[in-house]
């Protein structure tokens, strides 16, 4: 976990290289704490532990990657949720890190449509639509036309995207979801994502 954060000896391109320059910039071992916490579901005891640092530094590790990412970017999200509670639930989280909702999709057609008018810094998709449209293929179709923009899944049906076959979702949340997971990731995407591109 110590060297986790570090860049290796040459980045494969400017993108990774600004990537790695963005992580070494983050305080040490904050990012890895929020991740082993709010990812991979590890109490403070036990982060501080994997960390080898204090039962008392865990916290301030996970408050500080969180303050960090936030501060960093600011980004457009398209939410694509047929259930209007959750979608409201999404947004809320969304715009209470200081993001941007730019539209909520309920279906593919509208998917489709919202990111043409504006398109997203980041999608946060279910996979079953209010008229049984598939969000794979609205983000599929989002992403033929604008290329690599980062994708959250937020099902229900986490196996009906776990394959085994290609491509597979980097990001995947599974209802009922946890909203510092979802915190952590959309963080952690547009972090990434947007100062990448911007150095590129």
């Amino acid at each position: 976990w110590s060297t986790s954060g570090a860049p290796v000896a040459e980045a494969d391109d400017l993108i990774s290289g600004a990537a790695q320059a963005h992580m070494a910039g983050l305080t040490l071992n904050s990012r890895e704490a929020l991740l082993l916490n709010t990812v991979e579901g590890f109490d403070q005891a036990q982060v501080a532990e994997i960390l080898g640092v204090d039962v008392a530094e865990a916290q301030p590790l996970i408050d500080v990657a969180v303050e960090e990412m936030e501060r960093s970017v600011r980004g457009s999200v398209l939410v694509i949720e047929d259930e209007a509670i959750i979608a409201m639930d999404i947004a809320a989280i969304v715009e209470g890190m200081g993001h941007r909702v730019t539209s909520n999709a309920r279906t593919r057609a509208e998917a489709v449509d919202m990111a043409a008018a504006e398109p997203p810094d980041l999608i946060l998709a279910d996979i079953h639509l209010a008229d049984n449209s598939s969000g794979v293929e609205a983000v599929n179709e989002i992403l033929a036309q604008f290329g690599a923009i980062p994708v959250i899944f937020i099902t229900a049906y986490p196996e009906r995207l776990l394959t085994g076959e290609r491509p597979e979702p980097a990001f995947l949340i599974t209802k009922p979801f946890q909203p510092e997971m979802v915190k952590a990731l959309i963080a952690q995407a547009l972090f990434f994502d947007l100062r990448s591109r911007k150095a590129a």
